[in-house]
């Protein structure tokens, strides 16, 4: 899909009714959107690790997580956790380089700045990492990840924000 046939997606705040559609999403992504970075074994191990239902919905609730819209219905989500830790964000395949993940990063990059978060942290994996570099992340150390006997990599990311001066004029 191009993004040119993308409607812009509209942001909101994350509701206990989106789990199970933003379930299915995250793991749609890691099947479909990775195999160019994960053999079929990682993305099992991914998925697997990623199948804790009860600690995935404490992941949404317990910090800001955003949810991306198209015609009413969830296409994406990304969570900012405390210390500025953007924790996750996934994208539908079908709607995957069409701008819905950037239209998240923008908003959580500006919702944290809003909030006093002066550097933002995530551990990209590979195929999100050319995104993150895109928007101005730097990348800090290479991690490897053993999920299930299998070796995973992804890079830990850091991007300093521009905080806004206070209401009052002060700094």
């Amino acid at each position: 899909m191009s993004a040119s046939a993308v409607p812009k997606p509209s942001l909101r705040p994350y509701l206990a009714s989106d789990f199970p559609l933003l379930s299915e999403i995250r793991f749609a992504a890691i099947e479909e959107l990775t195999a160019e970075d994960y053999d079929e074994a990682q993305r099992r191990a991914w998925a697997s690790a990623a199948d804790d239902d009860a600690e995935f919905a404490r992941s949404l609730e317990k910090g800001l997580t955003l949810v991306a819209l198209i015609g009413g219905g969830p296409v994406g989500f990304i969570s900012l956790q405390d210390g500025g830790l953007i924790d996750q964000l996934y994208v539908h395949p079908a709607v995957a380089r069409t701008g819905v993940a950037s239209a998240l990063a923008d908003a959580i990059e500006k919702l944290a700045a809003a909030r006093g978060v002066a550097t933002l942290v995530t551990e990209a994996s590979d195929t999100a990492k050319p995104l993150f570099e895109k928007r101005g992340f730097a990348a800090e150390r290479r991690n490897t990840i053993e999920i299930e006997g299998e070796y995973l990599g992804n890079t830990r990311m850091t991007k300093a924000l521009a905080l806004k001066a206070a209401a009052d004029g002060r700094p």
